[in-house]
């Protein structure tokens, strides 16, 4: 089955009939429709149409085993060449949103396809388990599946680990085994987009201690975000209603956010990939080269939206006559420099990646891992204090769209006009900045790139214990030896 285009998309998310609890409603069915989800479903659908679109669809689709067109995402890599296909591709897709989609298929579509690529990892607890997530990977490749994923114990205590918080009654578990699958009771956050998706990757996150008491919450499986039991506590939409002049880009790209609660969820036995096995959980995304890939798509994306912020502050300070003092030169060549950072930085990876022990094509890890260091901590939250520096009180001096024709004195046009655009034009982009730097959306967006892999210090952590510092210690050596 090829690509679907996005009313198929739109079609299958209204006969879903799931649980989801938003601001103090509960919504069972036409969720594509709902207020809340509309918007996010129909830029999830437009990403859809691009496979089917001439102009893009040589990049954002790759012919598969029955050469019908798939999306791009799904290809297993086998050479630096195919790295640079699928970051093609993504690049198309990051660039209908500017990069503020976070949660498009393409990104556990690459989990998927280093699954598939390296299902004999699963195999190490038994063949029954490569051969379900091949089969798994398989139908989401071939019915163009939207996928959600949800990884973290609820935030209760982090004093202890997540297996004894409430007594080990709260975080996602195994409470039964049978023959044809599990059921699993608990809760897990942070399903961001688990309402507009039609399935639910439940993977791990966490490090196990690979004790004992870790087997009940070592699992990894995947079920309809329509399944019974299944139930989806959403935060507050961040779309306020208005037009897309007033809400640019909450109008368009809110992904909701969900906790996901299971209800003695029973998962089917094919759709079990993990179960009862801490060590498999702790190396399922190194060793399987799902992290690498998943990686390989947000480096993508947030190349895609720091070339966005560029192109702000760039529109911002030409409009109203600042981009030729030095201190705004100075913080436009600070954005050029993280976009030609990040460009390289991903180029780099893919040229000097390598072939993992079950032949998927991986980016070079240390590279990438570099790069998803450094953007949240250091890029991320200088993109939007730029966006401020550069409009300032011009960010609030932004009247909506039912404004300008009520203004009957012409004051707007008057006094809201800028060195190069109207009033109207002017206010535009200057919403459009709040909207980005600003606003409840920005708020949002703050604060999910800059936790997008976890807690940055633990991150840190994590890559120095990974460096292979003997080519650097080997520099002082030489320097130390040539001395004496």
């Amino acid at each position: 089955m090829p690509a679907r285009p996005g009313s198929d998309y739109l079609a299958r998310l209204n006969s879903r009939h799931p649980e989801i609890h938003v601001d103090g409603e509960v919504v069972t069915s036409r969720v594509a429709e709902h207020p809340a989800f509309a918007p996010v479903a129909r830029a999830y659908a437009r990403l859809a149409d691009l496979s089917h679109d001439p102009a893009h669809r040589e990049e954002v689709t790759f012919a598969g085993d029955a050469g019908e067109a798939e999306p791009i995402a799904h290809l297993v890599p086998r050479s630096a060449d195919d790295l640079a296909r699928r970051r093609r591709g993504m690049q198309v897709w990051a660039g209908e949103s500017a990069g503020f989609l976070g949660r498009t298929g393409d990104y556990l579509s690459s989990a998927l396809a280093a699954f598939a690529g390296s299902s004999a990892f699963f195999a190490r607890a038994g063949d029954a388990y490569a051969e379900r997530v091949a089969a798994y990977a398989e139908r989401v490749r071939t019915d163009d599946l939207v996928l959600s994923h949800t990884l973290l114990p609820p935030q209760v205590n982090r004093a202890v680990p997540a297996v004894r918080q409430g007594d080990g009654a709260l975080a996602a578990r195994v409470v039964e085994e049978r023959a044809d699958g599990i059921v699993v009771r608990g809760a897990r956050m942070l399903a961001t987009s688990a309402p507009v998706a039609d399935e639910l990757l439940v993977l791990p996150s966490t490090v196990l201690r690979n004790a004992p008491e870790d087997a009940a919450y070592s699992f990894a499986f995947a079920i309809p975000t329509d399944a019974p039991g299944l139930r989806l506590h959403c935060r507050t939409p961040l779309h306020r209603g208005g037009p897309a002049f007033d809400e640019p880009l909450a109008a368009r790209f809110d992904e909701m956010d969900a906790v996901a609660v299971f209800d003695d969820v029973f998962v089917p036995a094919e759709r079990v990939f993990v179960l009862g096995r801490p060590d498999l959980c702790n190396a399922l995304y190194t060793e399987t080269g799902a992290g690498a890939l998943m990686t390989h798509q947000v480096v993508t994306r947030t190349l895609v939206k720091t070339e966005f912020f560029l192109g702000l502050a760039s529109s911002m300070a030409e409009a109203i006559g600042i981009q030729g003092f030095p201190h705004i030169q100075q913080q436009l060549a600070e954005l050029i420099t993280y976009v030609e950072i990040e460009r390289a930085m991903l180029r780099a990876a893919e040229v000097d990646g390598e072939a993992n022990e079950f032949g998927v094509f991986l980016p070079r890890w240390a590279t990438l891992n570099a790069a998803r260091n450094w953007y949240p901590t250091h890029v991320s939250p200088r993109l939007t204090e730029i966006i401020r520096t550069l409009g300032a009180s011009g960010l609030m001096a932004t009247p909506s769209a039912a404004d300008f024709p009520a203004d009957a004195h012409g004051d707007l046009e008057q006094y809201l006009q800028s060195a190069t655009l109207g009033a109207r034009e002017r206010t535009a982009l200057f919403r459009l900045a709040a909207d980005a730097a600003v606003s409840g959306f920005a708020g949002r967006q703050s604060l999910y790139e800059y936790f997008f892999f976890g807690d940055p210090v633990r991150m840190a952590s994590a890559l120095v214990g990974s460096y292979d510092f003997t080519e650097a210690r080997a520099r002082v050596r030489g320097i130390l030896d040539s001395s004496e």
